[in-house]
């Protein structure tokens, strides 16, 4: 390797060495091109206007012999000067692995050591642009040189309002390998109040950048008159990018076809990716069953991204929701609620379904609410019981689809009725009312007022009582703590026990045996209720959930043994509360 580094160092050093005669030589044919360019003007020069010719220049040939002898002599102590600086700048370089393979790394191109290459590399440098004293060519042509350079490129090509997406001067190319900036700054005089802030309209001095400004967001917003008033909303990109056609909605079943079965396939695919609880062999079963109806995501040409499975029963007018799921990277466009939408928009006009049925586990509750599901069944047991899958651990939640709304439409809905409930407002109230600042203030040593006297306090219905309440706590100090607790226990594994309380019908002397039954879904309505004040009452009742379990079953049962494990879950997630670890030991104390 040592070899090769001085192989390479004597091979620049050669290089090094032919440059020197290789620009003195081109030094002497630019000047002498130069002086032959000059007589030339100073003889058209003295033909155009003989009359003002000094007097002191008695022949052309004087005045081009002066200029040339400054000329020269400006050369000459410009080509000192730069032996003198490539003298003690000439310091040993440091060869890399890419330079010896004979590949330069900042460019990607072969090595060229011809004397065609290093001329080139010379006058890319800029090196043969020095001698220029006394020359405005030469000067206009080093310009034009800095301003193809990238080095220089941000310095040369701004301008006075700091736009630089300007076409190049005239000789000058237009360097497509350097990509320009856009920043656009914006100045202007901005005047201010009495306490130095801008006032109220004015323009601060700031910089813009307009490759920033995201055009999907302008896309996303649709504005529209209701009432004579202008109003808008947003889009979601998965409504955007299905009317740009880079996706589309497919109602599928197996039908035999060739893209029916690629579809289903995909949507079993990212079924059993996102549902690694599920038997696998048991999503593929539902799936390609033909009694199955499967609504899919598509991105173009043939992509399966996410997808809904149901079974309809028509003659008990709902449908099942089986599975429903988007791949994990496109969860954030809005994917989810869109296919819901053309699910129900689709059920409802093809088949003689008004409601949905499908048990959610913990994690897929919160989407489910957001498309109007709710725990609350009031189907009548007789219509679903026996039919619908019973998950283990699964949340049942029901959703009743309304006739007079067209769900594409949604969000356009939605926007109509705020804008209604805004203009109904602002008839009876004075919110939107924009009154004058007190003059109170401007004086220093101002004294208090009462609050009532302040326009628009009143008409707001303030008053003291109201004051007092709002400063109360709406949460206990320990929710969040409470909150996070209950959620660890509901997501166990271990938790469908004790998710709903004992059925009577079921278990006929539970409640004889058990004074303060106690479960999870209970709690919850206390803890959202504020019926804990404090984090005693909390633990008190998760005792009781596993202490009625211990004494009701003997400890071979299942159920007492979710009952340790929940509360296993429970002691583990209080220990993250060091404030709290005496509760830990009380729950260890139980068993």
């Amino acid at each position: 390797m040592a070899a090769a580094k001085r192989r390479r160092t004597t091979r620049r050093d050669d290089i090094a060495k032919r440059r020197r005669p290789v620009r003195q030589t081109k030094e002497k044919e630019e000047k002498k091109l130069r002086e032959e360019k000059e007589v030339q003007k100073i003889k058209e020069d003295v033909k155009e206007e003989p009359n003002e010719r000094n007097d002191d220049m008695t022949t052309v040939e004087d005045e081009v012999s002066a200029k040339i002898k400054d000329n020269n002599d400006d050369e000459s102590n410009n080509a000192e000067k730069d032996d003198t600086q490539e003298h003690d700048e000439k310091k040993p370089e440091t060869v890399t692995e890419d330079s010896r393979d004979g590949i330069d790394i900042a460019e990607n191109k072969p090595h060229d050591n011809s004397d065609a290459s290093v001329d080139k590399e010379l006058q890319k440098d800029g090196e043969l642009m020095n001698n220029n004293d006394g020359n405005p060519k030469l000067e206009e042509e080093i310009k034009e040189y800095k301003h193809d350079s990238p080095s220089d490129n941000k310095s040369d090509a701004s301008t006075e309002n700091g736009s630089t997406d300007q076409a190049p001067k005239d000789g000058c190319k237009e360097n497509v390998g350097v990509k320009r900036s856009s920043n656009v700054k914006i100045f202007d005089k901005v005047k201010h109040d009495d306490l130095g802030l801008p006032m109220v309209g004015e323009l601060i001095s700031e910089e813009v950048d307009e490759e920033l400004i995201d055009e999907e967001e302008k896309k996303r917003v649709v504005g529209y008159t209701f009432d004579g008033e202008r109003y808008s909303y947003k889009e979601k990109p998965s409504v955007i990018e299905e009317r740009e056609g880079k996706i589309e909605f497919r109602v599928v079943n197996n039908d035999g076809k060739r893209d029916s079965l690629i579809i289903l396939t995909g949507l079993k695919n990212i079924f059993q990716k996102q549902l690694p609880e599920m038997p696998k062999a048991y999503i593929t079963r539902l799936v390609f069953d033909r009694s199955h109806v499967s609504i899919a995501v598509i991105r173009k040409p043939l992509t399966v991204v996410g997808g809904i499975t149901i079974k309809p029963f028509e003659s008990h007018h709902f449908a099942e929701i089986v599975f429903c799921a988007i791949s994990s990277s496109e969860q954030v466009r809005g994917y989810g609620a869109h296919m819901m939408n053309h699910l129900k928009t689709f059920v409802r006009g093809m088949m003689d379904v008004q409601y949905f049925l499908t048990y959610a586990d913990n994690y897929a509750i919160g989407y489910f609410k957001k498309q109007g599901f709710t725990k609350e069944i009031t189907l009548p047991k007789r219509v679903w019981m026996g039919y619908i899958k019973d998950y283990e651990g699964g949340t049942l939640m029901q959703c009743s689809m309304l006739p007079k709304i067209r769900y594409l439409d949604a969000p356009k809905i939605l926007s109509l009725q705020r804008a209604a409930i805004l203009r109904k407002i602002r008839s009876v109230g004075h919110s939107h009312v924009i009154r004058p600042g007190l003059v109170q203030f401007k004086n220093e040593n101002f004294k208090p007022m009462n609050p009532l006297d302040i326009p628009g306090i009143k008409h707001a219905g303030w008053t003291k009582e109201t004051d007092e309440l709002a400063k109360q706590p709406k949460r206990s100090p320990v929710y969040p703590i409470m909150l996070t607790l209950l959620t660890e226990m509901q997501n166990s594994p271990s938790n469908w026990p004790f998710l709903q309380p004992v059925n009577k019908k079921e278990v006929p002397d539970y409640y004889e045996v058990i004074a303060e039954p106690m479960d999870l879904s209970t709690m919850e309505v206390k803890l959202e209720n504020n019926a804990y004040e404090t984090l005693d009452d909390f633990i008190y009742d998760c005792r009781l959930i596993f202490n009625n379990c211990r004494q009701y079953n003997g400890e071979s049962t299942t159920f007492y043994k979710n009952a340790n494990k929940l509360e296993k879950v429970l002691i583990n997630k209080l220990k993250d509360y060091p404030e709290y670890s005496q509760y830990c030991d009380m729950l260890q104390q139980d068993k």
